[in-house]
């Protein structure tokens, strides 16, 4: 076929934008601009709809419930103010449990990350049937909490658990995982357990990481380690830090010492481990077992605040250590 051949619509080259294309038969800027306004939210509306429905409107339900005594079923309540806000923090409970929950996230989340970063640079490399070890090392991870929960209340089972079991076979007497002091090894054990959801995250980021800076550093002498040091985990550091945000705000509000309690109800949650009464157990508490609804949206707007908090310091303490290909304040 010869150029000739070929129908004038095809050879014509496409000449300007969608836009220009709009304008040029006449449609005016501003409804071409309120065009892709429409279509903008419009494509957008289920998850706005489901924001204002399912996130904003309960936190503001919350709110207005934290200024006073309802209880969730009597009719008879009254408006309290910030009273709510001046017993929580004079409440000694409140302030172990929400020690407690902070001690917790300074372990679990730093173990999660070098757990799952370590996992990440092992099925990183060229070895045999490195997909199906990515798949296994990630299956634990989406596990549901509440299955998780079962499978070590049945493992560490002071009577019946494979643990234990293990133990009688080395001659070692049974240990009562599930009470203190050992609980709250049981928790990070479960924490660890599904690393695999920062080994995934931890894998994309690895694979984003530029070889020729490694192939460099390989020229210049540089060992594994110092290569590891020096060009991947700066690479990697907004993704670290964003899993450190992340598994901050998750472990301070996990539900897990509740999964694992031996009586699992609102009416048992006083009995857990003292070392697992971390500060969503306190709200559950408050909530479920005692009916304080007013004082329990309390406690969980204060979590909220300290989450913003904590958060925000994270970001002002790593601004100067975490590297971004591109400056995420310059301006479009």
């Amino acid at each position: 076929m010869t150029v000739s051949q070929i129908p004038e619509a095809v050879r014509r080259p496409r000449s300007g934008t969608p836009t220009s294309a709009l304008r040029s038969k006449g449609v005016p800027r501003t409804s071409i601009t309120a065009r892709r306004h429409r279509a903008f939210y419009l494509f957008t509306s289920p998850w706005i709809i489901g924001f204002l429905l399912l996130t904003v409107g309960p936190m503001a339900y919350a709110l207005w419930l934290s200024f006073t005594t309802f209880d969730g079923i009597s009719p008879h309540w009254s408006f309290v103010g910030f009273d709510n806000y001046r017993e929580l923090l004079s409440d000694p409970v409140t302030w172990d449990s929400l020690s407690r929950a902070g001690v917790f996230a300074l372990t679990s989340v730093p173990l999660s990350i070098v757990a799952g970063l370590g996992l990440a640079v092992l099925v990183n490399r060229p070895i045999r049937a490195r997909g199906l070890w990515r798949t296994l090392l990630y299956l634990p991870a989406v596990v549901p909490p509440v299955g998780a929960g079962l499978v070590f209340k049945t493992l560490f089972n002071r009577d019946s658990g494979a643990a234990n079991g293990v133990l009688n076979l080395a001659g070692i007497d049974a240990v009562a995982w599930l009470d203190d002091p050992y609980a709250r090894y049981v928790i990070l054990m479960a924490v660890l357990w599904g690393a695999g959801n920062v080994m995934i995250i931890s894998l994309a980021g690895l694979q984003d990481v530029p070889r020729e800076l490694h192939e460099a550093a390989r020229i210049d002498g540089a060992s594994a380690w110092r290569t590891f040091r020096s060009i991947t985990v700066p690479l990697l550091s907004p993704v670290l830090l964003f899993q450190a945000v992340t598994g901050m705000i998750a472990s301070v509000q996990t539900i897990m010492p509740l999964l694992i309690a031996p009586n699992p109800t609102p009416a048992g949650v006083t009995a857990i481990p003292q070392t697992n009464y971390m500060y969503m157990m306190h709200v559950f508490a408050e909530y479920f077992a005692l009916g304080r609804y007013g004082y329990a949206s309390a406690l969980l707007w204060v979590l909220f605040v300290l989450i913003l908090i904590a958060t925000g310091l994270i970001f002002k303490l790593t601004s100067g250590v975490v590297f971004y290909n591109v400056d995420p304040e310059a301006k479009k």
